[in-house]
């Protein structure tokens, strides 16, 4: 299949490019490079640098590139920025997401696999998370990604476009070529993997004293390469609807800190900080829907099997795609 990635130059985006093109696919990567890397794209895909925000600009990349499939990556996904800049999300987020869908329409486009997430439910009502929970975010990243979702289902209402929304918990893990290299690092695993690699002097635990068994927040870490392979299973025809997609297992921080410990070999120092504000105590999802539908099964579920995979590909690229 053709197919077209906005975002792929990204953390998810470039190992799901890969995972494409070793599936057999022809993979187009549409890409400003705001916040992804030219390093991480596999060079056996075809490379664009552009923005979403000039229609025209996609309506060209999409017209010649003719893909049969869309999966879009492409956002800004910091929760915290949202809350002092909630128009770059709702501009980029929806409005920039908007171009990339009436390209999609004019040009025949079958197929739109969307990357949505978890913080369009807010804090759950209940756990684990399925698909039948009432949706309230609770910052613009997750109301932004909420109203695309909507959007999705009136294109696919008046213009018969075949949509899958994945709403994901913590992506994490790598593949040998391509992992997390964020400008802003805010997840906790690369950012514990920055001590043991001697980058930093120690992480942060935001919150000792919620409702879990040791007191830290629990969230559910699915691997990377995972995630790419639900995209993957996404693109035939007659699949749609919204999916959530995590391994149904939480863990607590200083249980990851632990884990990060026993990968690397290394003691982590952690210093305690207040709670961070919308912080909800757990988060762990439920995703026999996919797997139900899909056929989708996670091949590399264990936390272990996660930090390790993160830990040698940190190991190979200290300074990430900068060395």
């Amino acid at each position: 299949m053709n197919v077209f990635v906005t975002g792929g130059a990204g953390y998810i985006g470039s190992v799901c490019v890969e995972e494409l093109l070793n599936a057999g696919h022809e993979v187009t990567v549409f890409d400003n490079l705001s916040e992804g890397h030219r390093a991480a794209v596999d060079p056996r895909a075809v490379f664009i640098q552009a923005n979403l925000s000039d229609a025209q600009n996609i309506s060209k990349a999409i017209r010649d590139a003719q893909p049969e499939a869309i999966i879009h990556f492409a956002a800004h996904a910091l929760v915290g920025e949202s809350m002092t800049n909630p128009g770059k999300y709702f501009r980029n987020n929806v409005a920039n997401g908007i171009n990339l869908l009436d390209a999609a329409i004019e040009f025949g486009v079958k197929k739109f696999v969307f990357s949505s997430t978890c913080a369009t439910y807010g804090t759950p009502d209940r756990m684990p998370m399925d698909e039948s929970l009432p949706q309230r975010p609770v910052n613009p990243y997750g109301e932004s990604k909420l109203m695309f979702e909507k959007i999705l289902q009136w294109y696919h209402q008046i213009h018969g476009l075949e949509f899958v929304a994945f709403r994901y918990f913590n992506a994490a893990g790598a593949s040998k070529q391509y992992g997390e290299h964020h400008r802003i690092e805010t997840h906790l695993i690369p950012n514990i993997l920055k001590v043991a690699l001697g980058q930093s002097s120690h992480c942060e635990i935001f919150g000792t004293d919620y409702p879990t068994p040791d007191g830290t927040c629990v969230r559910d870490y699915i691997h990377i390469a995972d995630l790419a392979q639900a995209h993957i299973l996404a693109l035939k025809p007659g699949r749609g609807g919204f999916y959530n997609l995590g391994n149904g297992d939480g863990y607590s921080v200083r249980q990851v800190i632990q884990t990060c410990e026993a990968v690397t070999g290394q003691k982590i120092t952690a210093l305690e900080k207040p709670r961070r504000p919308g912080d909800p105590p757990k988060l762990v999802a439920s995703a026999e829907k996919a797997i139900r539908e899909l056929g989708w099964k996670p091949n590399f579920p264990k936390l272990e099997q996660i930090v390790s995979a993160a830990w040698e590909w940190h190991k190979a690229h200290p300074k990430g795609y900068g060395g």
